[in-house]
């Protein structure tokens, strides 16, 4: 049942925002330049590699990037993925990868390799549902980028502070889903996006 409302809503939303998606697109192609999409190895459900897909907010680098992006004011960021993060518009890529089976329209954020841990427990019951593009842990921490832009250490503090209370909040989604639960994560992240 949840297979197929993903698909159902996914694929009506592609078609209903498939000309602000493409405008999206080109304005970052104007503005920023090539590629208008950002790739990234995540975890998905079973411990499966796959790769997301978001608008690109970040500018081209040849150098190393960082795992996290340490908050709003990230150098790296370019004034047109600013808008894009903060109205979460970066994000309307992955209702691809919810066709594609990668993922949920809800369910825990799927995180970068360097962060799971595949023989914990608890990584296992998080892993054991299909990620989501939104989520309780989503909701919970959507200042998240506020917090990790004040700390000294934004790496330190996602793994030590926010990483295990995340997997708390998604552990406990992982016993207790339901399709009307889904539908209200859904409601309560378009109030967010509101703001």
């Amino acid at each position: 049942m949840k297979r197929a409302f993903d698909l159902l809503v996914s694929f009506a939303l592609l078609v209903l925002l498939a000309l602000p998606l493409c405008a999206i697109g080109i304005v970052i192609l104007l503005k920023e330049g090539r590629p208008v999409f950002f790739r990234q190895t995540r975890i998905g459900q079973h411990g499966v590699p796959f790769s997301i897909l978001k608008f690109r907010t970040m500018r081209v680098t040849t150098e190393p990037t960082a795992v996290i992006t340490s908050g709003e004011r990230d150098s790296r960021i370019t004034p047109t993925g600013q808008w894009l993060r903060r109205h979460r518009l970066d994000e309307f890529p992955q209702l691809l990868n919810v066709l594609l089976g990668h993922m949920s329209l809800v369910g825990p954020r799927p995180e970068v390799p360097d962060y799971v841990e595949i023989e914990d427990p608890l990584w296992q019951k998080v892993l054991s549902v299909r990620p989501g593009i939104t989520g309780p842990d989503s909701l919970a921490f959507r200042d998240e980028g506020q917090h990790l832009a004040a700390a000294a250490d934004a790496d330190a503090v996602y793994r030590e502070v926010i990483l295990p209370q995340k997997l708390k909040i998604q552990s406990d989604y992982a016993d207790q889903r339901s399709l009307l639960g889904d539908l209200r994560l859904l409601f309560r992240t378009l109030g967010a996006m509101r703001g």
